[in-house]
């Protein structure tokens, strides 16, 4: 009861060419009443011809507050390597007391079903950010602040209290700024505690 958790990783999670078996991962994370989560992963990284199923799950009660990310780059674009063959499967799912306030999921299967306009246009690094507890006129000062460089895209939107910035873009080090960026903003806010970057991510 009114824990306060930040949980973030130490460098990029990489997923290598299968051998031919598919490979699974679920993450369950659970906040209690007046409790909150600050969940920031660094990118996941997906190698040509990875066979993956990756799920993540957030169960919120009454009053808990959750922020995270999740940022996941298909190929090796710094190398221009791209995710030309494999297979993936991508869910996030967010609930509060049982009632799903965002189910979502992407599977590709090699890079033609990248391009289109209703997938990930071509662009090779695909992220979300996540905050509740925000009202309409958050929403309108983030609008403001989502600045991207060259043609990378950002956008947000509310589902009720829940923020959601997409972006997609070229470089998971320019999703990882603007995400922190977001966060400085929203902490204060949301969680009545300044923004202070865990030393993790300056190593």
């Amino acid at each position: 009861m009114g824990a306060a958790v930040v949980v973030t990783t130490p460098g990029a999670t990489k997923f290598y060419r299968s051998g031919g078996r598919d490979a699974f991962q679920r993450q369950v994370l659970n906040v209690k009443a007046g409790g909150s989560l600050e969940w920031f992963p660094q990118e996941n990284i997906f190698f040509p011809g990875t066979r993956v199923a990756l799920e993540t799950v957030v169960h919120l009660e009454t009053e808990a507050r959750f922020m995270g990310w999740e940022i996941q780059c298909l190929g090796r674009p710094a190398n221009q390597e791209r995710f030309n063959y494999g297979r993936l499967s991508l869910q996030l799912q967010i609930y509060r007391e049982g009632t799903p306030l965002l189910l979502e999921r992407l599977n590709v299967a090699g890079e033609a079903e990248l391009s289109g306009a209703a997938s990930l246009r071509s662009y090779p690094v695909s992220a979300t950010f996540i905050a509740s507890g925000v009202t309409t006129g958050i929403r309108d000062e983030v609008r403001e602040s989502l600045v991207t460089r060259g043609d990378d895209l950002a956008a947000a939107t509310l589902l009720d209290d829940l923020l959601i910035v997409r972006y997609l873009g070229v470089s998971t080090e320019s999703a990882r700024k603007l995400f922190v960026h977001l966060w400085s903003l929203l902490r204060p806010t949301l969680l009545k505690r300044a923004a202070c970057p865990p030393r993790i991510w300056f190593t």
